[in-house]
This record gives structure tokens, C-alpha cells and sequence, in this order.
């Protein structure tokens, strides 16, 4: 298995520090603003290289954080009159909706970085009196020319950042590189006690400290976005490496960013997408499975036409389980027809395409071709040319292939029992309702389509929608 690990600019063979054990820390949202597209394809990128490591069999620890004090959260608090805790919670639990809605498995820890400011103390001053960071006023800096390997991550040299460093620099700085690990107290903000006086931790020193404290120091995997490479990572490696001189992280993986047409996708451009929004407009597994048709790496550019074109692909293999069930209860017998050699074929073509640096536009390619073939089998089944069990045994495989990407989860309609299928209609008309004050009836039509498919009616009241079964359903 073979990773792109940033650091060293190469595909790795990837060698965990504890065998059959992954520690992996990647860095989440700053919680002052509802989550877009661009968290959600980091979020998915990242979701499923962890289950495939554990789809592989390694014991996977996954911890991301929240970045909750900041000076956007603080901005926003002030604008509003309340505590910036109060807006950092209120985004975090959006977030976690909306991590959920894409069918993110939840990390095993998510601290907060105002619940770790102890740490946070602890390795500045470790800093500190290793004579790599200085204080001045109230504020404590990293003095970047004392770690000679800041920029091996980035491949920045110091030369060429002082030149690009900006004009309007902190004059009490020893050098315009060096970056705050505390900032002095200001009015208008939180502030927690130190021993250089009330104020709060700067952004990078959050990440170093909570990496460690729940993986050591010295783990597997650190990911994120492309533009944490710099400065945000080549800070974190700098102070932790500083004072435990020991690698920090030896994989270091990014996911490109969500374009819109041709630019990026930024709030300053205007040009966000929520993920709330998003998923009432599309199936969260169609979302998912754009996104992930496109290498982690690389950049995607984003459109509904897009997504609703890979909603119509996944509906093909969300029809295999039911053709599964309906083609099974019928013990037909009959020749193999080579099917078990195809579907041990296809296993490995996936693994191969996975331990390539997770490449899952390949691996969806195995996904697509083998549906094909069970397409074509089932035909022959329903025609007494083949036995019926080589063929369940077969979308038993696809569906765990496709589970290792985190597609595939929902219960097919069709394939569940009575109360799930009425749970199921009330979740589509939940949507349903949604999308009528949105004055989006052509979803709303299409999802009256699929109550009426499940067998039940759906009939607007003035007191709201009513749905009852239909007879014989």
C-alpha cells in the first residue's frame, strides 16, 4: 500500500510506527459559520481512507478537532453581543449535522481547543526555556531561525519567506517570520490566565498540542486541506518537533480544494455552498459519490448537473440488494458461469486501485464494471441459465466493496420491513415539505414519485401534509 505523503513528495509504501495500528489526526472547521462544500469534500476525502484502513484491518484512532477561539468566531460574537462560545457551539453542532447528513463516521475524538489550553501552556513553555520561542508585552512567539527545518513540509526556504514577508509587520518581532504561539489579552475577547499574563493561544499551537496529547509524539497520518500545507502545518511540525526532536507525523496527505467553474471556492468570492443546503437539494451518497469520482488530490469542480447525474449511476447499484432479495428466494439452480473467478477479480482490482494512494475513481470503475456483470448474470438467472446463489453471494461482495467508500449504507426501498418503509416515507415528507416553502416543486414532485412508489399517498392539509397507506400497500 502506497501513500502521497507531502513531506517527502513521493509515493510511499505506507509502514504505520505500531503494526496493524493508524493513528491519524486531521484538522476540522473553525466554527463561526455553517460548513460548505469544501469542509464536506475534506470530510469525505478523509472518511474514506479511514475506512478503507480499517476495511484493510488496521486498528484506526481519528481524531479531528475544532478550532473554537478565533478571531473570525470572536468578530461574529461581537456583531451579535454574545459570548464567543455561544457561536462556536451553535457551529459545531451544525457541523455535526451536517457531518452526519453525508454519512461521516464520527471521529473517535474531536477536542476543542479551549478545552486543552493546559496542554496548549505546557508545550509554549516547554518552547520557552529550550530558547526556541520569546516573549515580548504579554505575547510569546516562535523564533522560526532557531528550527533550521521550518519549510521541509511546505518546501519554503527561510530566504525566500523573508522576501515574500509582508510590510506591515509587529515591529517588536525578532524577525518578521516568527509567529505568535500566545497573544496578550484584548478587550473584547476571551482570555484565559498564563505566565505571561491573561490571553489566548494563537491558531497553530492548538493542533500540535491536542495531536499529541491523544496520539503521541510521534504518529501516523496528519491531513487536511491543501491550504493548511502553509503556514498552519509548517508551524505545528515546528513546535512540536522543537521540543520533542522527534517526526512529528511521518504521512502528511491533502485533499484539493471544490472549485466553481474555474475559481476556487471562497467566502470572500461569495461563491459557498452549505452543506445544509446542499443535501436537501441532493442525496448526501450522490453527493458523496461525485466528490470521491474525482482523487482526493486532486481539484473538483463542483455543479448540480454533476451531481444529480451521479444520483442516476448510484440508483444502479442500489437496485442490485433488491434484485439480490427478489431473485433469491427462487433457489434457482444452474452453473456458475465463472462468476466466483470474476468476483475475486474484482476484489482485487479494487484493492489495487485503493492501495494506490486511495485512487477512488479507479476503484468506482471496479464498482461500475462488476454491477454490469451481476446485471448480465442476474438476466441469465431470471432465465433458469444460472444458479441464483454465485449471484447473491456477488452483490454481497459489491456492497462491501462499496461500504469501504460509504456507499451503499441506506436500506433499499423495497428491502425493508413495515416500519422502515414508514419511518422512510416520513423522511421523505419531511423533505417533501421542505421543499415545497422553498418553491422547489419539481423536488418536491419527484419525491411525492417515491412515497407513491413505497406504496402510501401524500395529501397537503391546511394543518400540513397527511399521509396515509394506499390500499393494498
Amino acid at each position: 500500500m502506497k501513500v502521497y505523503n507531502t513531506l517527502s513528495r513521493s509515493k510511499e509504501e505506507f509502514v504505520p510506527l505500531t503494526p496493524g495500528e493508524v493513528r491519524m489526526y486531521v484538522c476540522g472547521v473553525t466554527p463561526y459559520d455553517f460548513s460548505h462544500i469544501g469542509h464536506a469534500r475534506s470530510a469525505i476525502a478523509f472518511d474514506v481512507i479511514r475506512r478503507y484502513l480499517r476495511f484493510k484491518g488496521f486498528r484506526v484512532t481519528f481524531v479531528k478537532n475544532y478550532t473554537d477561539v478565533d478571531d473570525r468566531i470572536i468578530r461574529r460574537a461581537n456583531e451579535r453581543g454574545v459570548e464567543a462560545r455561544e457561536v462556536s457551539e451553535q457551529y459545531i453542532a451544525e457541523d455535526q449535522k451536517d457531518m452526519a447528513s453525508l454519512g461521516i463516521v464520527p471521529p473517535d475524538v474531536a477536542p476543542k481547543a479551549t478545552e486543552h489550553i493546559p496542554e496548549m501552556l505546557r508545550l509554549i513553555e516547554a518552547l520557552v526555556a529550550g530558547g526556541f520561542a520569546y516573549v515580548v508585552d504579554g505575547d510569546v512567539y516562535f523564533e522560526v531561525r532557531r528550527f533550521p527545518a521550518y519549510g521541509k513540509l511546505s518546501g519554503k526556504n527561510l530566504e525566500e519567506l523573508l522576501a515574500g514577508a509582508r510590510v506591515e509587520v509587529d515591529e517588536r518581532k525578532r524577525d518578521p517570520r516568527d509567529f505568535a504561539l500566545w497573544k496578550g489579552a484584548k478587550p473584547g475577547e476571551p482570555a484565559w490566565a498564563s505566565p505571561w499574563g491573561p490571553g489566548r493561544p494563537g491558531w497553530h499551537i492548538e493542533c500540535s498540542a491536542m495531536a499529541m496529547k491523544y496520539l503521541g509524539e510521534s504518529f501516523d497520518v496528519h491531513g487536511g486541506g491543501e491550504d493548511l500545507i502553509f503556514p498552519h502545518h509548517e508551524c505545528e511540525i515546528a513546535q512540536a518537533e522543537a521540543v520533542t526532536r522527534r517526526t512529528f507525523a511521518r504521512y502528511w496527505l491533502y485533499n484539493g480544494f471544490v472549485n466553481m467553474g474555474a475559481e476556487k471556492m471562497s467566502k470572500s468570492l461569495g461563491n459557498t455552498l452549505n452543506i445544509r443546503d446542499l443535501v436537501q437539494r441532493h442525496d448526501p451518497e450522490a453527493l458523496r459519490l461525485f466528490l470521491i469520482g474525482t482523487h482526493y488530490r486532486s481539484p473538483v469542480e463542483f455543479t448540480d448537473e454533476g451531481v444529480r447525474e451521479r444520483a442516476r449511476a448510484l440508483e444502479r447499484l442500489r437496485r442490485m440488494p433488491l434484485e439480490a432479495a427478489r431473485l433469491g428466494a427462487s433457489g434457482a439452480g444452474g452453473p456458475d458461469g465463472g462468476l466466483p473467478a470474476t468476483l475475486a477479480t474484482a476484489r482485487a482490482a479494487f484493492a489495487v486501485a485503493m492501495d494506490d494512494d486511495f485512487n477512488t475513481p479507479q476503484a468506482l470503475g471496479v464498482l461500475f464494471d462488476l454491477s454490469r456483470t451481476l446485471y448480465a448474470y442476474a438476466d441469465l438467472v431470471g432465465r433458469g441459465e444460472r444458479a441464483v446463489q454465485p449471484f447473491v453471494e456477488g452483490v454481497s461482495v459489491l456492497v462491501a466493496l462499496a461500504n469501504a467508500l460509504g456507499l451503499l449504507e441506506r436500506t433499499p426501498a423495497g428491502a425493508e420491513g413495515p416500519a422502515d418503509v414508514r419511518a422512510r416515507v416520513g423522511t421523505l415528507v419531511r423533505e417533501r415539505d421542505q421543499a415545497r416553502k422553498r418553491r422547489d416543486f419539481t423536488r418536491g414532485d419527484a419525491l411525492r414519485a417515491e412515497i407513491d412508489r413505497l406504496g402510501w399517498s401524500v395529501e397537503d392539509t391546511p394543518s400540513g401534509p397527511r399521509i396515509a397507506p394506499k390500499t393494498g400497500g
